[in-house]
């Protein structure tokens, strides 16, 4: 799992300098199902980025954090929600627009 921030990381900095990947990135977000067409996109462009394992690395991250959260327990400090990697990956896609 580890391996899909890196790949996000990689593809994001790569999208800031090479337009034509941007702009494919950008329109998966119109497609009927944009979660899967974004996740094709990473394949053709060599990131093996699947639905499943780009869901899972967000709610992973946010399990972890709540355990090492006050022991991870009950009284555990409530989080807000779990990181979206997806979500944040066009957030810093689109910010680099401004």
């Amino acid at each position: 799992m580890a391996d899909i921030y890196g790949m996000l990381d990689e593809l994001q900095h790569r999208s800031a300098k090479e337009e034509d990947i941007k702009e494919k990135l950008l329109a998966t977000r119109k497609e009927e199902e944009p979660f899967s067409a974004f996740c094709r996109v990473c394949r053709e462009l060599g990131y093996e980025i699947y639905e499943m394992e780009l869901l899972c690395a967000g709610e992973e991250f946010h399990a972890e954090m709540k355990r090492s959260t006050n022991g991870g327990g009950e009284n555990s400090p409530k989080l807000e929600g779990e990181d979206d990697f997806y979500e944040l990956f066009f957030a810093g896609l689109e910010g680099k627009e401004r």
